[in-house]
């Protein structure tokens, strides 16, 4: 993994908030980082497949829905700066309303899926 693509990543607004969320949480719907960061979906779908093809997410398919999370492979160098951005950026704007948006998001797919939530 190449340390520049790294923060060229991190440098994003919205590749940074949706690390940030992905940080906090084990794995997120496109749908809920979506509604947590009030952007549409092809935006956020375009930016997460830049961060696949990096390799500092991983997703997976279920049903129309794909699951995002911070790849288990990270090099431990690559999770460190990750947990400490989420950790010092976290009370900051915008990133502590994405994650009370995401707090208050009704049918988190946890629950019944996320089709409800994005109509």
């Amino acid at each position: 993994m190449n340390p520049t693509d790294v923060f060229a990543a991190l440098a994003n607004d919205t590749r940074l908030r949706c690390l940030v969320l992905l940080v906090e949480h084990d794995e997120l719907c496109v749908c809920e980082l979506t509604h947590a960061i009030g952007a549409a979906q092809p935006h956020v779908s375009r930016h997460l497949a830049q961060l696949r093809e990096l390799g500092l997410v991983s997703d997976r398919r279920e049903g129309l829905w794909v699951y995002y999370r911070i790849h288990r492979a990270l090099p431990d160098w690559a999770r460190s700066v990750l947990k400490e951005t989420a950790s010092g950026v976290r009370a900051q704007p915008p990133f502590a309303a994405d994650a009370q948006a995401l707090d208050r998001m009704p049918n988190r797919p946890s629950a019944q899926g996320c089709a409800r939530a994005t109509r």
